[in-house]
């Protein structure tokens, strides 16, 4: 599942090698954290979290066949000085 987050959100963003995913596996559950940076962001979110939900459809669907309950939760990267 972790692959398959990556995958769509370097599709979607202008800076596809700051693209970071995370999973972290329960049972039953499984939670994964995608950051992007920060130009990036509303991209990935999308207008009225649209590409954000089709995102996280995609990702309940595959995650059915495991038996898992995926959570996205989208990151901003912030870049210090």
């Amino acid at each position: 599942m972790k692959e398959l987050v990556k995958y769509l959100a370097r599709a979607i963003v202008d800076r596809p090698d700051e693209v970071e995913v995370t999973e972290v596996e329960g049972d039953r559950t499984s939670i994964i954290k995608l950051r992007v940076a920060k130009e990036d962001f509303g991209l990935i979110i999308g207008k009225h979290g649209r590409n954000a939900e089709a995102i996280r459809t995609i990702l309940r669907a595959s995650a059915a066949k495991l038996g898992k309950k995926p959570t996205l939760e989208i990151v901003e990267e912030d870049k210090q000085s």
